[in-house]
């Protein structure tokens, strides 16, 4: 049986976990739709290349296996530029299998060719091309690299002429995980374990390499037998229960977020870091505190980015590091022991206090009271999922995550448009899971194409727009500048209509009870429910 280039590249992304691809098709990439369908990876239709990008990483969300985007060449490869930048700096691994125009025929002909990796190696972690006699090992090569810390996208270019190419048996895959590393024995590290176990006022700071880590367990573990609080970036939200008193909550771009736990680290005599990249985190996170403060980093990522220092810093698996910390300071599990001393003037339990009030949701209507009376008829399993812009903000720091990758949006390349596409495939991957798509009217508005890809999987989501026909976040940035407003308002759409014309369900709702008595009707449905939310104008002052 002939082994063709496309049959042994579908096989590989097959056995890494891979069940789903996204993308548009063109004649240059039919061969390899085809064998992915052969393999037992679903093929979806989407509306955009960059939407689609958005929907296979919401697969590797809820699966673990890397997010798979299809494009033909020329202009397919060219809308998909967003997302390969937000899959680099957001840690999401991606394939991206384009088709491209063979070597001697791009000599001369020139239409929709131009050089594929020219453009996308700058921006994803590795841009590759099928070479004869090397596909298997190319294929492994890819998936490798877009897996390995910190994951990311990789790009697979295939000649048309090589897809269909018989490649031979190839050689069998070998992948073996790598173990968890532990911070290396000696001087450096005893002094950390020592700072730590006469810390009076311990608080971790957890971040995206908890999740590549696998490490939310242990971070929880170690947060309650040690009784140190945690404050977490968004990516991070949920790995330890939003609920638990030591939790407080996800920080990274609200200054009024900041004015509470700042100076929580200011107070704090040993700061551990588990997992975290700054590269979510707002400019107020630059040098947040002095120099000489006792901090200890443990994960995968090299401090190339100067954003903080740390004293000590050990390159190892975050689980691993936070249980030989303990250990060291006879507090782990080894022991059975625990201790309840810390902060013993109780600022961090004021500081989580202060941030409930600071972030109330008790109004009777706007972008808060939404956020509350959804989360109050969610299971605590919900998928939500968020899009850029003032309602993200504020959703992060209400919204509790009970577990890992509860809520899902673009916190370190802040795209809009994400909402809607993860979501669909969070939900694709996950179909009896309830899934929530938080939108402003002004991002669903350049992914609206997408609402007919949802109706089309059927899928019973809760899209929630907040309407105020303006760019709210800019508006604000806009006016607290002193310029006059320029370029940051738009007309009404009328959404409910929107809705109703994609196959939806479209309702406006302007109080609590109606968005509870539209939630328990959407539930029935075997396709998307769309709250059109009207919040007003200058909805978000004084809230973020």
């Amino acid at each position: 049986m002939m082994n063709s280039s496309v049959d042994i590249l579908a096989r590989r992304l097959f056995q890494a976990g891979c069940r789903y691809a996204f993308g548009i098709p063109g004649g240059e990439v039919l061969a390899m739709m085809a064998a992915l369908d052969k393999a037992g990876i679903r093929f979806e239709l989407c509306k955009h290349e960059n939407a689609g990008g958005f929907m296979a990483e919401g697969t590797h969300h809820v699966t673990g296996a890397p997010g798979i985007l299809l494009a033909t060449l020329g202009p397919g490869v060219a809308n998909a530029a967003n997302v390969m930048v937000n899959a680099l700096q957001d840690q999401v691994p991606l394939i991206f299998i384009t088709g491209r125009v063979d070597g001697a025929e791009a000599a001369t002909y020139t239409h929709q060719v131009f050089d594929h990796t020219a453009m996308l190696a700058p921006i994803t972690k590795a841009s590759l091309t099928l070479a004869d006699g090397a596909v298997d090992v190319l294929a492994d090569k890819a998936i490798a690299i877009a897996t390995a810390y910190p994951p990311g996208p990789v790009h697979i270019d295939v000649p048309i002429s090589l897809a269909t190419a018989d490649q031979g048996d190839g050689r069998v895959a070998l992948r073996t995980a790598p173990q968890a590393l532990i911070p290396a024995p000696g001087p450096e590290w005893q002094a950390a374990q020592a700072c730590f176990a006469d810390a009076e006022r311990p608080i971790l700071i957890a971040g995206v390499g908890v999740l590549h880590d696998d490490a939310a367990g242990p971070v929880a573990e170690f947060a309650r037998t040690c009784q140190v609080p945690v404050i977490t970036t968004y990516k991070a939200k949920g790995v330890l229960p939003e609920d638990e008193p030591l939790a407080l909550g996800g920080a990274g771009l609200s200054p009024l977020a900041d004015r509470h736990l700042l100076p929580l680290l200011a107070q704090s005599d040993c700061i551990i870091l588990a997992g975290y990249d700054p590269i979510e985190m707002r400019a107020g996170w630059r040098n947040p505190w002095p120099d000489d403060a006792a901090v200890i980093e443990l994960g995968g990522l090299e401090n190339t980015h100067y954003m903080h220092r740390a004293r000590w810093s050990f390159r190892c698996d975050v689980g691993a590091g936070l249980a030989a910390l303990a250990t060291g300071a006879d507090m782990g599990a080894d022991t059975g022991a625990g201790r309840n001393d810390t902060w013993p003037s109780g600022e961090a339990a004021a500081a989580r206090g202060a941030l409930v009030a600071a972030f109330g949701a008790d109004e009777v209507w706007g972008p808060g009271a939404i956020v509350d009376e959804i989360q109050k008829h969610s299971a605590q399993d919900t998928i939500a999922t968020a899009d850029s812009g003032a309602h993200r903000i504020l959703l992060s720091q209400i919204w509790k995550c009970f577990q890992p990758r509860g809520l899902l949006q673009s916190s370190a390349l802040c795209t809009m448009g994400c909402a809607l596409p993860l979501a669909i495939g969070a939900k694709l991957a996950d179909p009896g899971r309830e899934v929530i798509c938080f939108v402003g009217d002004a991002s669903l508005e350049m992914v609206v194409g997408e609402l007919a890809t949802c109706r089309d999987l059927r899928q019973n989501i809760l899209i929630v727009v907040f309407v105020d026909r303006t760019l709210a976040l800019i508006e604000k940035k806009q006016r607290e500048s002193g310029f006059a407003k320029l370029g940051v308002e738009f007309g009404a759409t009328d959404f409910v209509a929107l809705a109703n014309a994609f196959g939806g369900y479209g309702v406006a709702v302007d109080s609590r009870a109606g968005i509870s008595a539209a939630m328990i009707e959407a539930r029935g449905r075997e396709t998307f429910t769309l709250l059109a939310c009207e919040i007003g104008e200058n909805a978000y002052d004084g809230r973020i």
